[in-house]
């Protein structure tokens, strides 16, 4: 995934897209301050899932900073927010939509023998592992509540 926002940055560069490339910047040190923290730690870099998550947090960050300034009126803002938003999730896997969603979900239940509420955290570990950064595990939890209720 480095390289291709490696890439992405030389294009926007070439292309002189300020806004993608100061995106594409702000992607590139948030991964570097995370790697060098993991060898701080003694660990070998950063995974997969550590990306995804860095690229996750990113984009929440972004989506609460569009809502505070649609409330102060600062459109113009929230929508460079947006721009990011776009750019930062080029990078991330493709999210389920609800009608994936909600077949991942019953066929977690369903290869788990889920059997109730008390199966919830290993429904959502299940989901997490086959599934990660692809779907909203908030929702994914709310589909899987109401699977299991009706179990």
């Amino acid at each position: 995934m480095r390289e291709r926002i490696d890439a992405a940055l030389r294009q926007a560069v070439e292309t002189n897209d300020k806004r993608r490339a100061a995106t594409l910047r702000l992607l590139l040190a948030a991964i570097q301050d995370r790697e060098s923290r993991s060898r701080e730690l003694g660990r070998d870099g950063i995974k997969e899932e550590d990306l995804h998550e860095i690229l996750d947090k990113m984009v929440d960050q972004r989506v609460r900073s569009i809502r505070d300034f649609e409330e102060a009126g600062q459109l113009e803002l929230a929508e460079q927010e947006r721009d990011e938003v776009a750019v930062i999730r080029e990078f991330l896997p493709k999210q389920f939509d609800d009608q994936a969603m909600q077949e991942a979900c019953e066929d977690v239940v369903r290869d788990i023998s889920a059997k109730g509420l008390r199966d919830m955290g290993r429904c959502m570990s299940a989901l997490k592992t086959r599934y990660p950064g692809q779907m909203d595990f908030v929702r994914a939890s709310c589909v899987v509540k109401d699977l299991l209720r009706s179990e």
